[in-house]
C-alpha cells in the first residue's frame, strides 16, 4: 500500500491553512493510500481540545467536523512531543485520537512515505 505524510506546521493563527491536510488525507484514504498527519510547531494548536470547534471558514464545516471525518476515514494523526514542550502545552491538552510522538517517529514516517507534503 502506498503511504503519504502531511506535515502541518500552521496553527490557529492561520485557520485557512488548517483544512488541507485533513481533506487530502481523507482523499488519500479513499484512494487506498495510507495517510498520516504529523503536527509540529504551531500546528499542534489545532489539535488542542476545544479549539477545532471554534474554526469554521465560509461554507466549510467546522474544523472539528473535518477532523472527525478524517479520523473516521482512517487518517492517522501525530502530535510532536518536542513542540508541546516548546509551546508549553501539556500532553493532556490534546484530542485523545492523536498520538504524542517524538522526532524519531516523524523521521520514520517520512522515510516510509512515498510522498511528503508540508503545510
Amino acid at each position: 500500500m502506498s503511504k503519504i505524510l502531511y506535515v502541518q506546521t500552521s496553527g490557529l493563527d492561520t485557520p485557512e491553512r488548517l483544512y488541507a491536510p485533513f481533506i487530502l488525507g481523507m482523499t488519500a484514504c479513499a484512494m487506498d493510500v495510507e495517510a498520516s498527519i504529523f503536527f509540529m510547531i504551531k500546528g499542534i494548536t489545532a489539535m488542542k481540545k476545544g479549539e477545532a470547534e471554534k474554526i469554521k471558514i465560509g461554507s466549510f464545516p467546522s474544523l472539528k467536523d473535518v477532523i472527525d471525518q478524517a479520523l473516521a476515514s482512517g487518517v492517522k494523526m501525530y502530535i510532536c512531543e518536542q513542540s508541546t514542550q516548546l509551546l508549553g502545552m501539556a500532553r493532556g491538552d490534546f484530542i485523545p485520537e492523536a498520538k504524542i510522538a517524538g522526532a524519531g517517529t516523524l523521521n520514520d514516517l517520512a522515510l516510509d512515505a512515498d510522498s511528503t507534503i508540508s503545510f
